[in-house]
This record gives C-alpha cells, structure tokens and sequence, in this order.
C-alpha cells in the first residue's frame, strides 16, 4: 500500500525472476491483460529479468484437460517465484463434478504451494470516499490489512460428503479442523505485519460455541504472550461481533486475523467497503525466507470473481489485478519502490478522475479496461524511470 512503503533492501535488476500467469476464466483474461503489459514494460524497457509463463486454471483448464487445472500446471506453478492468478469460474462449469468445479483448481494450488496465510488488504482511495454504501467519515484514511488463515478449517477438513439417509432425506457433513501449528503460524505472519504497520492486531473466532475457537483464542494468545507482547496491542473479538464492527466503526481495525471460513467472508464484505471489490488485491503467501526477507512461494490473485456478466466487454475495472503485482513486487521480491510506485500510480490515475463502470460517479471520466490499465502504466512509466 502506497501508505506502507518502507525501503528495506536494495533490488538487484538484473536478478532472474520467473512468473506464473493463470489469467483464469471470465474477467480474469482481461485484468491479466494490463497487467502483463506492466511486465512487459519492466522487462523490455527497463531491463528487469523478467521470465513468463502462462497457464491454465479453473474453467480453461477443464475445457482442454477436463480437470480444473493439469499436473503440469501445478509443476511449474512449484518452480515459479511468483503466481498471478486472475480470476475462475463462471455458469458454464455449474453442472460439472463437485470434485473437478473451476474452484478446485484453485484450492489444490494453495494446498500444492503450501500457501497457509491469504493477505487483504483494505484501503480506501482517498479519491473514492464517496464511493461507499458507509459515510465518508467512516471510510476516510481506511487502511485494514486482514489475515487469513488458508490452508485450514472447514474448507480442507475431513470428512466432508453427502450422505442419503433414506424416505428423501440427505445429509451433508463439513468438517471443521485446526492444529495448534496452523494456528500459531498464522499468528505470527499477522503479528510481524502489525509491526510494520499500527502495531495493532484483532483476532475474531467463535470461542463461544466452536472448540476451534476456543483453541484459535487460546493460541493466538499464547504466541502473543511469548514474542510480541511489549510491542504489539492484542484484542479478541466474536466473529460475528468484528463483522458488526466492521459496518459500524471500520477505522478501528489495524491487522485482523482469522480462520478459513470467517475470513473469507470478512474479507469480502471489509472490500465492499471501499465501493467495489475491483479495488483490492491479495496474495496468498507460503513459508517466508528470513535472509531475504521474502516468500518463498506466492499467489497474487484480485478479490473479486470471474465476473461472467460482463466478461468481454471491456468494462472491467483492472486495478485489483494491478494492485497485485504490486504486492507481487513487495512480498515476492523484495522490490519495495516499484510496489510504492505501481501503487502511487493508481492513486494518481484515480486522482485524475479515471473511473471504469463500477466506480463511475457524475464528474468523472468512464473508461475502458484498456484505458484504465494505460493509464496507470503511464502514470508508473513516470516514477520508475
């Protein structure tokens, strides 16, 4: 985030980065679209060592290798630095095998790579205050930063099926699952970005009524007491309660970190808050290298969907997939000024009165996918050079 920047290290250019792209189904192709033209850019005109390879994921796959995504996909996703991912799905794969949905394609990424905590953040350009459902006091300065546990809980654990109990009922079993590891590690990827940031961390579960609450508050407590006490400020709060609070008094909020299940739905209804989920980034990060001070492995996908209703049509809003690369550059590879100036550049463009259809108000200019990807390219050609 353009707030955020901190100059850690020196980015060596000509070092060899090798990205993943998986542009996905729908709207994905055409987000992924402006954002290869940004690496494109770096590598052709400015000389970053820049290696590309693009894939197949959810609905694309399963069109040419009837699965969600292929062994070789995954193969080379393992050997890359860095995935950015656009975005799958879409009503064409609705009637396909549970098993082979568009969407498991993307769980077995994450599962494959290990990528344990999904990273979004929140902002609010100060541009766009007027763009929320929430009183522009609300919003004004909003800079959130959820942490969510990814690789745990109700989405992986076991036994999940449906059974026929007979006389035309059935009965579908999730399973809700958490180790004292998954836990703990997750704590400490959200406590080290609270110190980079308010120093302020909100942990929401279900301790009231769920035993994996109760061992989420027990753990995220304890990692708390043994490592950053003296420095960060530690608050529990009910989920439902936090979802609430996020409505009501967004500000509030430093870093949240939750479980699987709670966090995606927190963090889908916190980007509302911002006035289109065409806004906001995320990366989806595995184990960390302390000597570089990087992840190891990555996925950088937008917070919204697939969008099938517009795919095509050249109205989608491209920023979220630009936002991150950004954070791409940030996480992956240590390159913390062209993250800042990717980021300065869509705070610019939005400060000119740019807007896609989503975010189109009266007073300002509607533009094309194109347009807006241009635009921001342009605006980056400018500080990076």
């Amino acid at each position: 985030m353009v707030t955020n920047y901190i100059e850690e290290k020196e980015y060596f250019v000509m070092e060899k980065r090798k990205i993943f792209l998986l542009p996905g189904d729908g709207v994905g192709i055409e987000v992924m679209r402006e954002t290869e033209k940004i690496i494109h850019y770096m590598r052709d005109s400015l000389g970053y060592n820049f290696v590309c390879e693009k894939g197949r994921v959810g609905g694309a796959a399963y069109n040419v290798c009837r699965r969600p995504i292929s062994e070789e996909d995954i193969s080379r996703a393992l050997s890359a630095d860095a995935v950015l991912l656009g975005a799958v799905g879409g009503p064409e794969w609705e009637t396909v095998p549970y098993h082979l949905r568009p969407e498991a394609g993307l769980l077995r990424l994450r599962k494959s790579l290990q990528l344990f905590a999904n990273l979004r953040p929140v902002i609010c350009y100060p541009s766009l205050v007027n763009s929320s459902s929430l009183k522009s006091s609300l919003i004004r300065g909003l800079d959130i930063m959820i942490v969510r546990e990814l690789t745990g809980g109700i989405y992986f654990g076991e036994p999940k099926k449906i059974m026929d109990l007979g006389e035309g009922q059935t009965r579908a079993i999730d399973t809700q699952v958490y180790e004292t590891y998954e836990i703990e590690r997750i704590a400490h990827v959200a406590f080290k970005l609270a110190r980079l940031r308010r120093c302020h961390v909100t942990s929401m579960d279900k301790r009231n009524v769920m035993r994996t609450g109760f061992l989420w508050n027990q753990t995220v407590t304890s990692i708390h007491a043994a490592h950053y006490n003296e420095e960060i400020r530690l608050k529990h709060i009910l989920a439902d309660a936090g979802a609430m609070e996020l409505v009501r008094k967004p500000q509030q909020f430093d870093v949240i970190v939750t479980d699987n299940l709670f966090g995606d739905i927190l963090s889908d209804m916190a980007a509302a808050l911002t006035g289109s989920l065409g806004l906001l980034p995320s990366a989806s990060l595995g184990d960390h290298n302390e000597a570089k001070g990087t992840w190891c492995r990555a996925i950088y996908e937008p917070v919204h969907g697939s969008a099938p209703d517009i795919a095509g049509k050249g109205i989608v809003n491209p920023i979220a997939m630009i936002a991150s690369l950004a954070m791409c550059f940030r996480y992956s590879f240590g390159m913390n000024k062209e993250a800042f100036e990717l980021e300065k550049a869509i705070s610019t463009v939005l400060d000119d009165g740019l807007r896609t259809k989503d975010i189109y108000s009266e007073g300002t200019q509607k533009v094309s996918t194109r347009e807006m990807g241009e635009a921001i390219l342009s605006q980056f050609k400018k500080g990076i050079s």
